[in-house]
């Protein structure tokens, strides 16, 4: 087993938070053909529990790296009889080990509404679980999951509760089911689509959003827009994929007004949904990377995004209409506040609002602001 301390040791050293975790780990064990699916997800594991748990450390005298690595598994429910023989020559721990959730986080950013700094930092040592959205034969879907002894629990009728890894991919009809977390679904209650209605999805990204919208009603005219070509794509291959009417698709950055303007061409839209991009960290439990890396500055960076975007969306609201205005952030800086420069700005005013606290579900966090 020293081969994979050698490899976990190399890939703590390298990594640098710049491309997702699992991106990263991906390329990385692809340099290494003679590591094999168990060795992968042993490195996985490692690699995810010593992001979530490593800061929070507290322990008099020096640690090893390897001693570290094994309070982190312990720390997350990782430690599995997987890595019993890859820890049986390290030292035993001779010292009371201590853990300080607020290490992980030593900053003083308020957050939202509706969760405490207490259960979110407890939240990070947890993965988060799963979720699929159930689109069609949801009796065939049972069926074969009860057939390969996967479990699953009902969060809502058409939300299902997997456990991490589950090898759904190939098991379930591609056409059938959405990969979405529980919290994202339940954006949809704001949402309220209905039949005529013009819609702009302003930040689609690969389309979660836009599926769940054309779901719900596929009568809307749906217009989506992001800055980026590739994933505009990736949403167009998606809408196929689940047999869905294509949006209008348009290139287009929210945050620059003239491109909006040429988008909408003088044609306000009924409704708008600004799934906004923010720090994510209503997500971080599941990317537990970007909390190991956080920079502070980060959040008045997306904030001021976040006011650009709405502010020159809003202008295109049909009069009665609505603004569905949604980050997956915890932090009041890119959720009420934001909310509070869009009315100081724009004739909208707050009709709902919340934060959407998935912790209890093992879900993700999302803040929503429906805006009239």
């Amino acid at each position: 087993m020293q081969y994979l301390w050698q490899h976990i040791s190399n890939i703590i050293e390298a990594y640098k938070g710049d491309v997702p975790l699992t991106h990263f780990l991906k390329a990385y064990t692809k340099q290494y053909p003679i590591l094999g699916s168990r060795d992968r997800r042993m490195l996985g594991m490692l690699a995810y529990s010593w992001y979530r748990c490593s800061k929070g450390l507290v322990r008099d005298g020096d640690p090893t790296f390897q001693q570290r690595m094994r309070e982190c598994l312990v720390l997350c429910n990782a430690y599995t009889p997987l890595f019993d023989k890859m820890f049986s020559l390290v030292a035993p721990i001779d010292v009371p080990v201590g853990f300080d959730k607020e290490l992980l986080f030593p900053h003083d950013i308020p957050l939202s509404e509706g969760i405490t700094r207490g259960e979110w930092l407890a939240a990070m040592q947890v993965q988060p679980r799963l979720f699929i959205r159930i689109r069609r034969d949801k009796d065939g879907i049972l069926a074969l999951l009860d057939g390969k002894d996967i479990s699953y629990e009902f969060i809502t009728p058409t939300c299902l509760a997997l456990p991490n890894g589950a090898a759904i991919d190939t098991l379930l009809p591609a056409e059938s089911y959405v990969v979405q977390d529980a919290s994202s679904q339940a954006t949809g209650a704001y949402m309220r689509p209905m039949a005529g209605e013009r819609w702009y999805d302003c930040c689609s990204g690969a389309g979660g959003k836009s599926l769940l919208l054309r779901d719900l009603c596929p009568g809307i005219d749906l217009t989506v827009s992001d800055k980026r070509r590739s994933i505009l794509d990736n949403l167009e291959a998606r809408f196929r994929q689940y047999g869905l009417r294509q949006p209008t698709v348009i290139v287009a950055d929210a945050a620059d007004r003239q491109q909006v303007d040429a988008l909408a061409k003088g044609h306000p839209f009924d409704n708008i949904l600004a799934d906004v991009p923010c720090s994510g960290s209503g997500t971080w439990a599941r990317t537990p990377e970007q909390l190991y890396y956080f920079d502070p500055a980060a959040v008045a960076r997306f904030s001021q995004l976040q006011q650009a975007i709405a502010t020159n969306v809003a202008r295109y609201v049909k009069k009665g209409g609505r603004l569905v205005y949604i980050t997956c952030s915890v932090f009041r800086q890119e959720n009420e506040d934001v909310v509070k420069a869009i009315t100081g700005a724009t004739p909208l005013r707050v009709a709902e609002m919340r934060l959407i606290n998935g912790i209890a579900t093992g879900a993700d966090s999302m803040f929503v602001a429906v805006l009239q």
